[in-house]
């Protein structure tokens, strides 16, 4: 059986959407590896906020939704829409440059 390009991308990002809008929510509330380490070392006192840290996106969550639920699922389908985006994008310059095998 064999599946069209189209409908392998189609089927992939529905379930990275449904994954990361429905699934993200039951990922671990603990704090990364560099803030664990930070803590276990004894540093996490002079750490200092990213420039970015009042993102729309910071905190793996959405600002502005209260509920956690969505705010982290929200957070999880712009991130698969801009890495799908991006992905996209890359491959349609690559497809562009490439040579042609009719050619």
């Amino acid at each position: 059986m064999k599946i069209s390009n189209r409908k392998f991308f189609a089927s992939a990002i529905l379930i990275s959407a449904i994954l990361a809008g429905g699934v993200s929510f039951y990922a671990s509330s603990s704090p990364d590896g560099l803030e664990k380490a930070a803590k276990d070392v004894g540093f996490i006192e002079t750490a200092k906020d990213h420039s970015f840290g009042d993102f729309t996106l910071a905190d793996y969550g959405f600002k502005g939704l209260e509920n956690a639920r969505l705010s982290v699922g929200f957070a999880g389908l712009i991130g698969v829409a801009t890495t799908a985006l991006i992905a996209m994008g890359l491959f349609r310059l690559i497809r562009k440059k490439a040579p042609n095998k009719n050619q």
